[in-house]
Formats: C-alpha cells, structure tokens, sequence
C-alpha cells in the first residue's frame, strides 16, 4: 500500500507543477505572437516605403533619360555650334578629300 500511496503523491506534485507551467508556456507562446505580429507589421511597412522609393526613383530615371536625350539631341548640337562655336558646314570649295 505504501508504494501506491508513493505513486499517488508523486502525481499530485506533478499535478501541482502542471497548471503554473502550462501557464508560463501559454504566456510565452502569447509573447512570442505578439512580437510575430509585431515584425511582420515593421517588415511590411518597410516593404512599402521601399517599393514607394522605387517607384520614385523609376520616375526619376525617365525623367534622367528624358533630359539626356534633350541636351544630346543633334539639332541642338548643331544650333549651338553654329550660335556659339561660329561653326557652319564647309562649302564644296573647303572640303578635302583624303585618299588611303
């Protein structure tokens, strides 16, 4: 009887232990949710503002692209040689064929 009576005590200290740590591990699984939660928040907002910055700097890009092609344009090359440079197209006279 004895050693039934061990095995019904051991039991009940188990039992005692069972609801705090079944509590402490429901907590920390609580915790470990809302920080979860938390970072996937931060990273999506992060995602966003990363895409919105792309986005930005696709437009700016064009934009970029859109000027050079401005300022590289041969008609203004040709109008800025000829107003600023005194340049002009050289008559047949002025032309000198080189042969190899």
């Amino acid at each position: 009887m004895s050693a039934a009576r061990g095995q019904a005590t051991g039991s009940v200290l188990a039992a005692g232990w069972l609801p705090p740590l079944l509590l402490v591990l429901v907590v920390v699984s609580a915790v470990g949710v809302a920080y979860s939660v938390h970072e996937s928040r931060r990273l999506t907002d992060r995602a966003q503002q990363a895409q919105r910055q792309q986005a930005q700097l696709e437009t700016r890009w064009g934009q970029l692209l859109l000027e050079h092609s401005t300022w590289g344009s041969y008609a203004r090359v040709e109008r800025l040689a000829r107003e600023e440079l005194g340049m002009k197209l050289p008559t047949t006279d002025e032309r000198v064929l080189i042969r190899p």
